[in-house]
């Protein structure tokens, strides 16, 4: 979707400034360390994927997504999905307690806290096998297609109805667009390729001489030549 979160190439928000990253800390406070974990903790229920926990940040007003750190918007969209999957009520979420005893359905999955540590280091691979063959190659020149859906999706604005180069396929991973809907989207992937596109073909003649690579999935692109 179109949002507060996909600010590409707009203009009026002022220099990024970032901080050096050998300098710039993991967590810069607990409670982000706490943030973190919870959002990552709550996923194990198997209620939700990574991809619908973006679209759930994403779908804050685009005043509040602006407003908030980086954190506060990971917190925001844990809340929206505790609270739309009845895992949470409003009540509850405000006071800090829960309001009746925690029945066997909000209970099922939860993490021990001992489990936690050792679950949230394996991570996993968004790498699937399928048995489309892809339709684009390194050296193809593509566009992406113009869509501006109100779901979750990767590609970004800046990137749409522009026309790059594919410069790697990095084989079938998960689709977040159908990822975001559900669990079932996790099973099965699409192609995702490496596409190298010209400043100029993105922000025009006032940026020459340097090149952008987007990671973009093979239903985002069709054929240019």
């Amino acid at each position: 979707m179109n949002g507060g979160h996909d600010l590409g190439g707009m203009h009026g928000l002022g220099p990024i400034n970032p901080e050096a990253e050998a300098e710039e800390p993991v967590f810069h406070s607990e409670w982000e360390r706490r943030a973190f974990g919870l959002t990552l903790a709550s996923g194990v229920v198997g209620k939700w994927t990574i991809d619908a926990s973006r679209h759930a940040r994403e779908r804050q007003h685009p005043a509040d997504y602006l407003r908030n750190s980086y954190y506060e918007n990971w917190l925001a969209g844990l809340e929206k999905q505790l609270i739309e999957w009845g895992l949470v009520t409003p009540d509850e979420l405000a006071s800090g307690m829960a309001s009746a005893p925690v029945d066997a359905i909000r209970r099922s999955g939860a993490l021990s806290p001992e489990e936690v540590p050792e679950l949230l280091s394996k991570g996993s691979s968004s790498e699937r096998e399928t048995d489309k063959a892809p339709l684009f190659a390194p050296g193809d020149q593509v566009r992406v297609r113009n869509r501006h859906t109100a779901d979750h999706t990767r590609a970004p604005r800046y990137v749409r109805g522009r026309t790059g180069v594919i410069h790697l396929h990095h084989r079938a991973h998960v689709y977040p667009d159908v990822s975001s809907r559900g669990t079932e989207g996790i099973r099965t992937g699409e192609h995702l390729y490496g596409v190298r596109f010209e400043s100029t073909e993105l922000w025009g003649q006032g940026a020459v001489g340097y090149a952008i690579y987007v990671d973009l999935w093979e239903p985002y692109l069709e054929g240019a030549s």
